[in-house]
Formats: structure tokens, sequence, C-alpha cells
């Protein structure tokens, strides 16, 4: 069970964002990643709790954010409920998408998983809600994967195999690389791999 610490920052200006503290594991009907965010200071900023099933989709998702809530799930496309911070105005909401994105690299392994795109096929388009901090807002955008490399690397533990995957913003034309190893992140735009207890888990 990989445990570890995730450092956040601006991918644009590297502004330090925070750290999310995270713990996951597989399973045989799927995975599950659980992290707690705090703030540069060491401030409790928020918490991602994501379950996939054994095909990459959402099972649920429990996300916070400050004050802000969302619970979601992959049903007729996704569906979730975002709460405000008083908690007497939730919004109920549904997309034709795939399945959802933010800011936590939890959300990269599962669309990695969700898509696993074969090394060397043409880039797959996926279409996602992203719920970004601070407040949590749906947002629907597409986006395009593609497998660049798959390499292993000996560790004392055995081979650690990294894959690198190009993936591209349809709106904006934005371009990022993300490197996978497992079901960890080891680094893309905005997160750093700061800590791993723990060697990743292998999805069968």
């Amino acid at each position: 069970m990989p445990r570890g610490r995730y450092s956040l920052h601006d991918p644009h200006d590297h502004t330090p964002l925070g750290e999310e503290h995270f713990q996951c594991a597989t399973g045989p009907s799927g995975w599950r990643y659980v992290s707690r965010i705090t703030t540069p200071s060491g401030a409790h900023a928020g918490s991602v709790d994501l379950t996939l099933d054994d095909r990459g989709r959402p099972l649920r998702l429990e996300l916070h954010a400050g004050d802000w809530q969302v619970r979601g799930a992959a049903l007729d496309g996704v569906t979730w409920v975002r709460t405000d911070p008083t908690g007497e105005h939730a919004q109920e909401g549904n997309a034709a998408a795939h399945t959802f994105t933010g800011a936590s690299p939890a959300f990269l392994i599962a669309t990695s998983r969700l898509l696993r795109p074969a090394l060397g096929a043409p880039a797959t388009r996926v279409r996602l809600v992203a719920l970004a901090p601070p407040v949590l807002a749906p947002r629907t955008l597409d986006q395009s994967w593609a497998m660049l490399s798959s390499e292993a690397h000996p560790t004392d533990s055995g081979p650690l195999v990294v894959e690198t995957y190009q993936v591209n913003d349809l709106e904006t034309g934005d371009q990022q690389q993300v490197h996978l190893a497992g079901d960890v992140v080891l680094a893309a735009p905005g997160t750093e791999l700061e800590d791993l207890e723990s060697p990743p888990s292998t999805f069968t």
C-alpha cells in the first residue's frame, strides 16, 4: 500500500501551493486513494477520497476544499452534488463525461486507468469534469492522452516501470507530460513526489 507525500505548486510560476499526504491501494475490484491536503504553512486545506472500479470508472468521489464539498460517481456519464459552505444550497450536476479531474495527482492515475492508452497508439480523447479548488466549481473539458514511453528501471525491490504520457488540453492547446509508476505520480506539471514509504502498486 503506497503511502507518501506530493508537493504542489503553480505549474506556471512555481509558487508553492502546499502538500498532499496520500495512501492508495489496489484490489480485485479496483483502486482507492485517500489524501489530506495542507497549505504551505501546514494548515488543513482539503481532502480527496476516490474509489475506482476495475475498469477505471469512478465508483465514488468525495472531495473537500475549504468549506466546499463535492460527492460524485459515474452515473449517466458522471453525476455529482456540490455543497456550499453553509450547507443550505446543495446543487446537483450531471454531464456526459467519462470521469472527473482536479488538482490532486489522484486524477492523473484515474484517467490513465480509464483510458489505458497503448504505447505507439494514436492519442485517445476523453471528456472530463474538472473540480478545482478553492470552490470546486465544475467545468467540462476535453483532453487527449497518448503514451510516449514505458521503461523499466532496476530497484532493490525489482523493476520499476515508468510510463510517460503526453496530455493535451484540446481547448487551449496546452501540452504537458505526466510520469507514472503503477499507482503513483512521479512527476507532472504542478506536482512532485517528495516522499514514498513503499513501492507503487502494480495494476493487473
